[in-house]
């Protein structure tokens, strides 16, 4: 049997084909390296793209925001100058107070209703007083009037050239239009208030029409530009856009220069290999060692993560990376040959940490990886994912294990975040869902207040008669106590249904919650002249946050309700159902009314979408949401033999025992 050294060493005759290999790899080499350098300008350009639109999009919310935010306190400055004897003094303290905050407004006006300046604040000018008699001008007027509620002019230049938008606010005594608060932005101010230093560092940003109109502009460079990107500014509208450009940079220089640098290399390293070819004869006796220390190194950076630990089959650390270092806190010198137990293990978690090391020298870690914690040498407590590969050396044997280490702590928190923000959003929906059904509500509570003051006004009449008895008393005083029990009922829902707290699956009966909802939806059911048909057996206990299923039932109720209100009043009828399938709980809801049309269906569940006017488009987002946290599925469908041809009915399902 040959020995494998005299198998490596290379023949005469094969000799000048070892020898073309080099230079046929550096060919490859090179093409690699041009493609390499392709790819990443590409790259580059891509991701200078995706910056370009994610900071666009941050922009345009940031100018939404103020606009929105100044038109809601014209809006509330409209309001409160109902009162006729307080209109100017309210107007001129309210307007200065809003020109000092918000320095991208110019000038705030109060017209009459034939658009005459009762009081402007700061100061007239006759060019003012042309822009605002412009068309432009007269055309928002007259939206605002007819619509009743705020409208952006379209923009427009002055004769010195400046660039404007107005923004009209109507002032209404009770149902009649008495004025008119007209607000007026420069655009370029607009831009120079609200576009921070730094975007312009980054950026020039202009605002344009569909023409390529220029309104307004601010820019630290002037020049070409690398790449734009526009979006649609609205509010306030009317075609105008937000176009933002990359400025122009020297790394197209640069790769040319590497470019060229690498052909030079490529032609040096080709000059080199006719130098070193009495070299080839000794290359082999260092091709063992040279192997090992290709596969050590090939297995550590293939590991393709932040830090990097190798430990041989003993358990002791061979190599650390400094990415393992920085996160740690400890020096190389203070891990390397250290043996369990390590000093960033977590004293707390020590038995588990130790537990999951036997696996991994078992060879029994998991193929995913698993979550531990590790602590810092400052002894700060931090997450990591670890993932575990055999470590191999040249001649294929097993040495060790290589350990990749991420640090997770940071995507734990936002994890935390989301859903806390998630909750938070499920809380104002119950809020803006009672605050639909207050009047509702109110008239509810107000029944037996005044059953209760009626029974009280009784008992007083009684009192003052010479030959009262007790018995005559007891049953007034018995309507008060059920009267009393019947409010207290309809306040215990409101609160619990308002109350805000973590989500957590208890042993929950479905047949209350669904009882608890009835409660809160049969006045607006009566107030609609909607019938409600319950149909619900008696159902076994399942693994449920309570206040959650109430949110989903309500608004599947409410949708259902919402949807019935141009149905005749005959075949008003909103049916739920509840039955046990096997091992889960389906809950239906249905209506006779105007349906799902197909090109909205993929759209129900999409966050804020609504088809209702002042919907927040979160509702059945929110209830999905729900329903997946309790494992279950929720879907629509349309309603068989329905008698007005159309209907919709919801259903979920809930499992029976915790997953």
């Amino acid at each position: 049997m040959n020995s494998p050294a005299l198998k490596s060493r290379p023949t005469k005759q094969h000799l000048p084909w070892l020898l073309a290999l080099p230079k046929f790899g550096i060919v490859l080499l090179m093409a690699a390296l041009l493609t390499l350098l392709w790819l990443l300008q590409h790259s580059e350009r891509e991701e200078q793209r995706s910056i370009l639109i994610k900071d666009v999009l941050w922009l345009e919310q940031n100018l939404r925001f103020h606009l929105e935010g100044n038109r809601d306190l014209l809006q509330q400055l409209a309001v409160d100058m109902a009162d006729p004897q307080e209109r100017e003094r309210v107007f001129r303290l309210r307007s200065a107070h809003l020109l000092k905050n918000s320095p991208e407004i110019s000038q705030i006006s109060w017209l009459d209703a034939d658009r005459r300046s009762i009081v402007t604040l700061p100061g007239h000018s006759q060019q003012e007083e042309t822009a605002r008699n412009s068309a432009h001008t007269a055309r928002a007027f007259e939206v605002a009037k007819k619509l009743g509620k705020p409208a952006y002019s379209a923009p427009f230049f002055t004769e010195s050239k400046d660039s404007f938008i107005e923004l009209l606010v109507p002032v209404f005594d009770e149902s009649r239009l008495i004025g008119m608060i007209l607000a007026n932005y420069p655009l370029n101010d607009l831009l120079t208030n609200q576009v921070p230093w730094w975007f312009t560092e980054k950026y020039k940003v202009e605002i344009v029409d569909d023409s390529d109109t220029l309104y307004a502009s601010k820019t630290h460079i002037e020049g070409l530009n690398a790449d734009s990107y526009q979006i649609p500014f609205d509010p306030p509208g009317h075609g105008l856009r937000l176009k933002v450009s990359n400025y122009p940079n020297d790394q197209g220089m640069l790769q040319r220069l590497l470019t060229v640098s690498i052909l030079l290399l490529a032609g040096g390293v080709f000059w080199s290999l006719w130098l070193i070819r009495d070299l080839m004869h000794k290359s082999t006796r260092a091709e063992e060692a040279l192997r090992a220390e290709h596969a050590f190194r090939a297995a550590m950076e293939d590991s393709l993560t932040v830090g990097m630990r190798a430990r041989d089959l003993s358990g002791r650390i061979i190599y650390v990376n400094p990415a393992f270092c920085r996160m740690t806190g400890f020096a190389a010198e203070e891990l390397v040959d250290h043996e369990p137990p390590m000093p960033y293990w977590a004293p707390e978690h020590l038995d588990d940490t130790q537990a999951m090391h036997r696996a991994v020298m078992a060879g029994q870690a998991p193929s995913d990886g698993f979550e531990i914690t590790f602590m810092r040498k400052d002894g700060e407590r931090f997450r990591a994912l670890v993932y575990e590969a055999k470590l191999i050396d040249g001649n294929g044997q097993h040495t060790g294990w290589m350990a990749s280490v991420l640090d997770i702590t940071e995507r734990e928190r936002a994890e935390e975040l989301a859903r806390q923000q998630q909750e938070q959003l499920q809380f104002t929906a119950r809020l803006v869902t009672l605050g639909e059904m207050a009047s509702t509500l109110a008239h509810e509570l107000n029944q037996p207040l005044a059953a209760i003051a009626s029974y009280n006004t009784g008992c007083l009449n009684l009192l003052a008669t010479d030959n009262l008895s007790c018995a005559e008393l007891k049953p007034a005083l018995e309507k008060i106590g059920v009267q009393a029990q019947r409010a207290g009922r309809i306040i215990r829902r409101v609160h619990d249904f308002v109350r805000k707290s973590e989500p957590k699956r208890a042993p929950c009966a479905l047949g209350e919650v669904i009882d608890d909802c009835l409660g809160f939806a049969e006045p607006e059911a009566r107030k609609r002249q909607i019938r409600i048909d319950a149909k619900i057996p008696p159902l076994p206990l399942l693994p449920a946050d309570r206040l959650m299923l109430e949110q989903v039932l309500l608004n599947l109720m409410r949708n259902a309700m919402d949807a019935m209100s141009d149905t005749p009043t005959a075949y008003r009828v909103l049916k739920l159902a509840a039955i046990v399938d096997g091992e889960e709980v389906r809950v239906s809801v249905s209506d006779h009314g105007c349906g799902i049309s197909p090109e909205i269906e993929d759209k129900l569940y999409t966050a804020f979408f609504t088809t209702k006017q002042e919907g927040m488009g979160v509702g059945l987002s929110i209830c999905r949401s729900i329903i997946e946290f309790h494992r279950g599925r929720l879907w629509a469908e349309k309603l068989p033999d329905s008698p007005t041809g159309s209907g919709t009915i919801f259903i979920f399902t809930l499992p029976l025992e915790s997953a």
